[in-house]
């Protein structure tokens, strides 16, 4: 399972590393790491979404070169056996994307968890938060990329006529049809062709909790006919709330790793 809850988080605060990956949408105007100084769980450290992407290209959240990853991840003082639990507190459950790319760079999916509920839920319980910040101990850390658990533009143009895989978009209706605007520049509205579409949020309850196991299998059985499946991609506007859809569909499928198409419709939908 990918997922821990508050109760098994606060027991094990001791035997985790613990990130915060609080990012939020760019018409919301709030801020992951000035929120994080005001307060976080103990321990915790910030995972910046922006800062830790590729910084060589205009697309946002792109996947960073090997090397930078390893860097990223050292200066978190993080090493390869460490059991890390992810959490935000955004709307957009940006954990997500973090969990997606430790695995993408090798670390063990079963050392990698997601807080059911993030941040928002800790503290509705009246658990402990904190404004100080976390003495890190540098390490050295290793990786190795699983391409397959990425595609690109030109694997999902050839896949519309092949078909070896299902692309699953994560954005809403209105925008998956086209009946709404994208909230960034110069991309028009739509969708990739044969694409279909499941809103993350309804595989979320109303305190960004995952449905249970029998719900979100119900949701993915709506486009799927068979929800063991492997030959998935999942896409949104940003790489973001397709790894939400991923972790969601990894709960009800543990032989699926995630995979997504890193440029989602921030590339595929630029205005040319």
């Amino acid at each position: 399972m990918s997922l821990v809850e508050t109760d098994w988080l606060e027991k094990n605060l001791n035997n985790v590393k613990m990130l915060d990956c609080s990012w939020h949408m760019p018409q919301t105007k709030r801020n992951g790491f000035e929120e994080y100084k005001q307060h976080h769980i103990s321990k915790a450290i910030f995972f910046d979404l922006d800062d830790n992407s590729n910084k060589n290209t205009n697309l946002p959240h792109m996947l960073v070169e090997k090397n930078d990853w390893e860097k990223i991840v050292g200066k978190m003082g993080i090493k390869k056996n460490d059991k890390i639990v992810i959490y935000d507190n955004s709307d957009v459950v940006s954990s997500c994307r973090c969990w997606f790319n430790f695995i993408y760079f090798g670390h063990d999916p079963k050392l990698i968890y997601v807080l059911n509920g993030g941040l928002n839920k800790w503290i509705k319980e009246k658990r402990e938060v904190t404004k100080d910040l976390p003495i890190i101990k540098q390490s050295h850390y290793e990786c190795f990329e699983i391409k397959e658990l990425v595609k690109n533009k030109i694997f999902i143009d050839k896949n519309i006529n092949d078909q070896k895989f299902k692309v699953i978009d994560a954005r809403s209706k209105e925008r998956f049809e086209g009946k709404i605007p994208e909230p960034r520049e110069n991309l028009r509205s739509g969708n990739i062709k044969k694409s279909l579409c499941i809103p993350f949020n309804l595989c979320l309850n109303k305190d960004k909790t995952f449905k249970k196991k029998e719900d979100l299998k119900n949701i993915f059985k709506t486009h799927l006919e068979n929800i063991e499946e492997k030959n998935i991609v999942f896409s949104c506007g940003s790489g973001v709330t397709a790894c939400v859809l991923a972790l969601a569909y990894s709960l009800i499928n543990d032989k699926y790793l995630p995979c997504i198409y890193d440029g989602s419709w921030a590339e595929y939908g630029i205005v040319k």
